[in-house]
């Protein structure tokens, strides 16, 4: 057994061993504070606000690493606020904590947006055909207890789960297991996507009324309109996540 002094001080998990120094263009913060307004809120909300407007802006560039201590220094705060303002950004997904590197900006692209939105056309159209014959009152039941809990959320990490879960409750009678399982596959993939444009746009984005919608045709046993108005989801998510970008450059 190793001796006291031998034994290896324990670390930050969110913390990298060698991790890249954030570039000097990066560090430069000051305009970013300013515009900020000043510290008219905890410090851990102080730094979250500017993180993400830097990110957001583009001022951040994706792949950009974030250093614990550089943060600290340049926002002349410890490095406690840093810690909990870095994993509520890993919550909007706008950082990855990624091993032998540490924190670094996310990397999400338009073309990739686009993809990932094309998938769900494919799939979940098809899949949610299927299942709706099969639904039962139980299955209504919790899709109805998602949406209220959706609609008391505030946690965006939490949003994506009980998005997710919403829209499996609805696909899952489709008898199709394989076809099931790649839907929830890639729903888990749309799932930072969903929190990006939660970071980006805010939560009147995230249409509950279309959720509404499919579940009401649903329960009728209106195939056509619950795949429409979901068709129409889908389509509305890509082309505000898409808008974003051109706005972005």
């Amino acid at each position: 057994m190793p001796k006291p002094e031998q034994r290896q001080q324990k670390r930050d998990p969110m913390e990298h061993v060698g991790e890249p120094k954030l570039p000097r263009r990066a560090l430069d913060l000051s305009a970013l504070v300013a515009e900020a307004g000043g510290r008219h809120r905890t410090a851990t909300e102080f730094v979250e606000a500017t993180l993400r407007t830097a990110i957001l802006t583009g001022r951040l560039a994706g792949g950009t690493p974030l250093r614990q201590e550089d943060l600290a220094a340049a926002f002349g705060v410890s490095r406690m606020p840093i810690r909990e303002a870095m994993r509520q950004l890993e919550a909007q997904a706008l950082i990855d904590f990624v091993p032998h590197k540490g924190a670094l900006v996310t990397e999400i692209s338009a073309s990739d947006a686009a993809d990932i939105y094309a998938i769900r056309l494919a799939l979940e159209p098809a899949v949610f055909e299927r299942s709706i014959p099969h639904l039962t009152d139980a299955d209504f039941a919790r899709a109805d207890h998602l949406i209220a809990e959706m609609d008391a959320e505030t946690d965006p990490a939490r949003m994506g789960d009980l998005n997710r879960r919403f829209h499996m409750t609805l696909y899952g009678a489709a008898a199709r297991p394989k076809l099931i399982a790649l839907t929830e596959t890639h729903l888990a993939s749309f799932d930072r996507y969903l929190r990006f444009q939660l970071a980006a746009k805010g939560r009147s984005h995230l249409s509950q009324t279309d959720h509404r919608e499919m579940l009401d045709a649903a329960r009728r046993g209106d195939a056509e309109g619950a795949i429409k108005t979901l068709r129409q989801h889908i389509e509305t998510a890509a082309n505000t996540i898409a808008e974003f970008f051109t706005g972005e450059g």
